[in-house]
C-alpha cells in the first residue's frame, strides 16, 4: 500500500511533514494535486495531521491506476449535489425541519431508511409538482469538481451510474446533464399535478443501491476490486462494501468509518487524482 495525499492546493511543508511522520523513502507527484508518499507507514496521528492541514489522505493498493477500474457508482443527494433534495421539498410546504431531523437519522443509521422515507414523503402530500422543478432550478447545484469528475471518467472509458434514495425527477436530469450510463431512483406518485405523499414501485434503500450496482457490475463482467463507490451516509453502506474502492464524501460518521478514503477537503474530481 502506498499512501495518496491530496488536495486542492497541497502545501509543501505540510506534506514533507506527513511524510516524515510516516516514514515515507520517496514522495512521487501523481496530479497537480496529489503526491504519494512511497513505503510510509501507519501512524496514530496521521489523520488528526492531515487534517490540521487541509490535506485528504488514502491507502491505495501499489500500482493502482484509474484505468484498473471499470465502474463507478455515487449516490446522488449531498454526494454529487449539494442537497438533500426531500428536506428542500418539504422546505415548500414549510415542513423542512421535521423532514430534515428524519433525513439526518436514517443519514446517521438511527432509523431505517425505508421507514424514514415512507415517513418524509408522506408529509409532502398535496404539494404541486413544479415544487419539484423549483428546487431543481432554485436550489439544487452540483457539488465542486462533479462536472471534472464525470469527464476523467469517460475519458478513462469508465462505466457510471447514479444511484439514489432520492428521487427519479432528479436523477433523470442529472443522468442527462453529466452523461451518467444509468440512473435508478425512487419515483414520486403525481395526480392531477399534486404529490399523493407516496412512491410508486420497490423503494430504492442501501441494499437496493448495493443490488444495482452488481447487478451491473455482472453484466460488464468485471470483479469487485475493478469498482469504485462514492456516497456521504449510512445508505450507502451496503453498495460500498460491494465495490472494491469505496468514497465517502463530507460524510456521516457511520460511513466514514468503512471507506477508504474520505474526502474532506478535495472536490469530487479528488477520485480522479487518488489514481493518476
Amino acid at each position: 500500500m502506498n499512501l495518496v495525499v491530496l488536495a486542492e492546493d497541497v502545501d509543501s511543508i505540510a506534506l514533507k511533514n506527513v511524510a516524515k511522520l510516516t516514514g515515507a523513502s520517496e514522495i512521487q507527484q501523481i496530479t497537480p494535486r496529489s503526491f504519494r508518499l512511497v513505503g510510509a507507514q501507519a501512524h496514530a496521528g496521521l489523520a488528526e495531521t492531515c487534517a490540521a492541514s487541509g490535506l485528504d489522505h488514502a491507502w491505495v493498493p501499489e500500482g493502482r491506476r484509474l484505468a484498473d477500474f471499470g465502474l463507478f457508482v455515487t449516490d446522488m443527494d449531498s454526494t454529487l449535489i449539494n442537497i438533500e433534495c426531500i428536506d428542500e421539498i418539504a422546505d415548500m410546504q414549510g415542513l423542512k425541519a421535521e423532514v430534515a431531523a428524519i433525513t439526518e437519522a436514517a443519514m446517521q443509521g438511527e432509523i431505517d431508511f425505508r421507514e424514514s422515507l415512507t415517513r418524509r414523503v408522506a408529509l409532502l402530500g398535496g404539494l404541486p409538482e413544479r415544487a419539484l422543478e423549483d428546487v431543481y432550478t432554485q436550489r439544487l447545484q452540483l457539488n465542486p469538481g462533479a462536472e471534472r469528475l464525470m469527464q476523467g471518467l469517460k475519458r478513462a472509458g469508465i462505466h457510471s451510474v447514479l444511484v439514489s434514495g432520492g428521487f427519479t425527477y432528479f436523477t433523470e436530469r442529472l443522468k442527462m446533464r453529466l452523461g451518467f450510463d444509468h440512473a435508478f431512483a425512487n419515483e414520486l406518485e403525481v395526480i392531477d399535478g399534486h404529490l399523493t405523499g407516496r412512491v410508486i414501485g420497490a423503494i430504492v434503500d442501501g441494499e437496493a443501491k448495493a443490488a444495482h450496482l452488481t447487478r451491473i457490475r455482472d453484466s460488464l463482467g468485471l470483479a469487485p476490486h475493478q469498482v469504485i463507490a462514492a456516497g456521504d451516509g449510512a445508505n450507502d453502506i451496503p453498495m460500498m462494501n460491494a465495490a472494491g474502492f469505496g468514497i465517502a464524501f463530507h460524510p456521516k460518521p457511520v460511513l466514514r468509518a468503512v471507506a477508504n478514503c474520505s474526502l474532506d477537503y478535495s472536490g469530487l474530481d479528488g477520485v480522479l487524482d487518488l489514481f493518476g
